[in-house]
């Protein structure tokens, strides 16, 4: 009795500590500011990306500090997402992000580029 006891409580740190570590490595989603006084009004912004990425980390903090909405999908994490990122949208590498219904796909990040891009999906509208 006294091994199964143990067997069940060294099962139970292993699920935790499990738990915990994928909870560590799982991107956080992006956080809208909800003081802002004005929301913008942004198509849908889907960020293919990688957790360690400084392009992927510069497009997050952009997109989180200019309250953009958008999509996380670390494609290290996401075997969907790792296929659409090679086969759709024909990357080997990340940052790829997508605006509105695939209208732009930008592979890289500056905001520059990025807002001029938004601003074209805007004007298809």
């Amino acid at each position: 009795m006294r091994k199964i006891g143990t067997a069940t409580l060294l099962l139970a740190l292993t699920l935790a500590a499990g738990a915990q570590a994928m909870e560590a490595a799982s991107p956080l989603q992006s956080k809208i500011n909800a003081k802002a006084a004005h929301p913008l009004n942004y198509p849908k912004i889907v960020l293919y990306s990688v957790s360690w990425c400084p392009h992927c980390k510069q497009a997050k903090e952009y997109f989180t500090e200019h309250n953009i909405p958008f999509i996380n999908r670390d494609v290290e994490l996401d075997p969907q997402a790792m296929e659409e990122l090679t086969g759709k949208y024909r990357s080997q590498g990340v940052p790829v992000i997508v605006i509105g219904n695939d209208q732009k796909v930008l592979k890289g990040f500056s905001p520059e580029l990025f807002e001029k891009a938004v601003k074209s999906v805007e004007g298809q509208k």
